[in-house]
C-alpha cells in the first residue's frame, strides 16, 4: 500500500469549496486552481462543469505564468443549486451570469484577470468586455458569438420519459470533430450525461436567447479590453461563420478558426488547442 502511494503521480490541481452569496441565494461553490502569476479564469460550457479545463490546469508552460482558476457554476458539477431548487424553473440570464462571475472574482480578490470561456462561457466573456472592460486584462471567447439561434428542440432535454443526460450527450456529440481522440470524446460526453435535470436546458436560455447582443457588440472597446475569438471548423453550434461575423462587428478583435477541432477545443484536442491559445496568452501579458 505504501509503495503504491509512493509510485502514484498526483496532479498539481487544488480543489476546494467556498460559500458565495448572491442576492437572496447562498451557493456552495466548487473550484479548482493551479499555477501562479496572472489570474486566468476559465468558464465551462452549458450543461457541463469545470472538469473541461483539466488540461489547461495541468499544463506546466501555462501555469508557470498564470494562476489558472475554474469553478462549477451553481447547479453544475459539484456546486449546489440554491435551497428550494425543486420549486425553481432554472433559466440562466445574462444578468445572473455576470453577477456570478463578478461576485466570484471579488470573493477571490482577482485583479484584472484574463477570462476565457467556452460556448456559453465564450458568449458571456464578450458581455464582460462590453460592460466591465476595465475589470479584465483581456477575454478569450472559445466558440462564442454575439448572435446565435436554436437548431434543435429543447423540450427533449427535460422530460420524464427521456433520460436527460443521454439526450444531452447525443446532442453535443455532433459538435465534436471526427478527428478528436475517442478517449477525449468519451470524457466530454460523460460530463454531459451527469448533468442535473433541466440544467442544460436552462443554460441554453442564455446561450440561444437572452445572450444575443449583436446590436451592441460593436460598442466593445478592444483598446481597453482585448478580445480574442477561437472557433473550431467542425463546430455546428457556434459555427466559424458566426465567429467571423462577430469579430467583424467588434472592431480590433482577433479571430482564428482552428482546423480539425469542434466545439470543445480545450478538452477534445488540448495539444492542438494550445498551439493557438499560448500565443494569445503571451500577447496579453506582454
Amino acid at each position: 500500500m505504501i509503495k503504491s502511494m509512493i509510485n502514484s503521480k498526483f496532479e498539481k490541481i487544488t480543489g476546494k469549496y467556498f460559500n458565495l452569496k448572491i442576492k437572496k441565494h447562498s451557493y456552495r461553490i466548487y473550484m479548482e486552481e493551479s499555477g501562479k502569476g496572472f489570474p486566468l479564469l476559465c468558464l465551462h460550457t452549458a450543461g457541463s462543469d469545470s472538469r473541461q479545463f483539466r488540461h489547461v490546469l495541468n499544463d506546466a508552460e501555462i501555469t508557470k505564468n498564470f494562476r489558472v482558476i475554474t469553478f462549477d457554476l451553481p447547479w453544475h458539477g459539484k456546486s449546489n443549486p440554491p435551497e428550494g431548487h425543486e420549486d425553481i424553473d432554472y433559466k440562466l440570464t445574462t444578468k445572473d451570469y455576470i453577477d456570478i462571475i463578478n461576485s466570484f472574482c471579488k470573493s477571490m480578490n482577482l485583479i484584472q484577470p484574463v477570462v476565457m470561456g467556452c460556448s456559453m462561457g465564450g458568449r458571456i466573456v464578450l458581455h464582460l468586455a462590453l460592460k466591465f472592460p476595465k475589470l479584465f486584462r483581456g477575454v478569450i471567447a472559445l466558440e462564442g458569438a454575439d448572435k446565435l439561434e436554436p437548431y434543435y428542440n429543447l423540450e427533449w432535454l427535460h422530460r420524464p420519459d427521456v433520460h436527460g443526460g443521454e439526450i444531452q450527450a447525443a446532442y453535443v456529440s455532433s459538435q465534436i470533430a471526427p478527428q478528436s481522440d475517442k478517449k477525449y470524446r468519451d470524457e466530454i460526453l460523460w460530463h454531459y450525461k451527469q448533468g442535473g435535470p433541466g440544467v442544460f436546458k436552462g443554460d441554453l436560455h442564455f446561450y440561444w436567447q437572452d445572450g444575443n447582443f449583436e446590436k451592441q457588440s460593436h460598442l466593445i472597446n478592444t483598446n481597453i479590453c482585448p478580445v480574442y475569438l477561437l472557433s473550431g471548423e467542425y463546430d455546428c453550434s457556434c459555427t466559424p461563420e458566426k465567429t467571423i461575423e462577430t469579430s467583424k462587428r467588434i472592431r480590433g478583435s482577433e479571430y482564428k478558426i482552428i482546423p480539425g477541432i469542434g466545439h470543445f477545443p480545450m478538452s477534445e484536442n488540448p495539444k492542438l488547442f494550445f498551439k493557438y491559445l499560448k500565443p494569445i496568452l503571451k500577447e496579453i501579458i506582454s
